[in-house]
């Protein structure tokens, strides 16, 4: 009874800004690491950002010094602040959540949201 839901995504103009939110609902007693995934006209869904139970945070090459991801654990969400995008940045962005249950844990996914760039 685990919900993932990711919301923000939009049509942005070249060099625009675009926050993503994936906020997790239902029956959670802890997320580990959270992580941002993208699929765009390719079949591979590769990952953008990752950020662990810590705050710890790794990003894919393309996106260093654009892209911020961050999470609020009071709120179970996790946000992607996207800045100074580019087309190639279009893609259906995924949110992926590891959720914790005692001492074994499972792997959750949102529907998507999709995020266009373009003139």
């Amino acid at each position: 009874q685990v919900q993932v839901m990711e919301s923000g995504g939009g049509l942005v103009q070249p060099g625009g800004s675009l926050r993503l939110s994936c906020a997790v609902s239902g029956s959670i007693s802890k997320i580990n690491a959270m992580a941002w995934y993208r699929q765009g006209q390719g079949n591979d869904r590769d990952v953008v950002a990752l950020i662990r139970g810590d705050g710890s945070t790794n990003y894919a090459d393309s996106v260093k010094g654009r892209f911020t991801i961050s999470r609020d654990n009071a709120k179970n969400t996790m946000y992607l602040q996207m800045n100074s995008l580019k087309p190639e940045d279009t893609a259906v962005y995924y949110c992926n959540a590891d959720i914790a249950y005692g001492s074994s844990w499972r792997s959750y996914w949102g529907q998507g949201t999709q995020v266009t760039v373009s003139s």
